[in-house]
């Protein structure tokens, strides 16, 4: 993985990055300690990793259950012509969706929803399939909300391992 000025990412970036994937609140002060820098020079390594659009934004994560919404659900949406939902809606106008992926395939797109209730879902069903055609497959559980990223074994070699798990293509 490079950055867009095709400078690789380094050891250090990658442990800025690992660091910064687990606490985004760290200071310079704690960062810099846990990855071997000055608070100036972890800030500077920050700062060039948001300035390449590595580093694209700070959040909390929030668990939609605490906050009311604890129904998940995946949609495929294949859009109808002329009712394309991201060229004839707005994110304001479906509040439930917490992402959104275009796609190849028979659907245009993937949407992941938390809504309050099965009542809730179907009325958000109602409004989004004007639109076309959905599938919804409601989530049971979830095992994992939140991958650090972490390829640097895989920075310089962007061949896969030697591993009879691995699929070539």
């Amino acid at each position: 993985m490079a950055l867009q000025s095709e400078r690789p990412l380094d050891s250090t970036d990658w442990s800025v990055l690992r660091e910064l994937q687990r606490d985004a609140r760290l200071s310079y002060n704690e960062l810099g300690r846990r990855v071997g820098l000055s608070a100036p020079a972890a800030a500077q390594r920050v700062r060039k990793l948001e300035d390449a659009g590595v580093i694209t934004g700070y959040g909390a994560r929030i668990d939609p259950a605490k906050v009311g919404m604890p129904l998940l659900a995946l949609i495929q949406l294949r859009c109808n012509p002329g009712k394309c939902l991201l060229k004839t809606s707005t994110a304001e106008a479906f509040p439930e969706v917490l992402e959104m992926h275009k796609l190849s395939g028979s659907h245009c797109s993937l949407l992941k929803v938390a809504v309050a209730s099965m009542r809730h879902l179907e009325a958000f069903n109602e409004r989004l399939g004007a639109h076309g055609p959905l599938v919804v497959h409601i989530v049971t559980s979830s095992a994992m909300t939140h991958r650090v990223i972490d390829w640097e074994q895989f920075s310089v070699n962007v061949d896969p391992p030697d591993d009879p798990g691995w699929s070539r293509y």
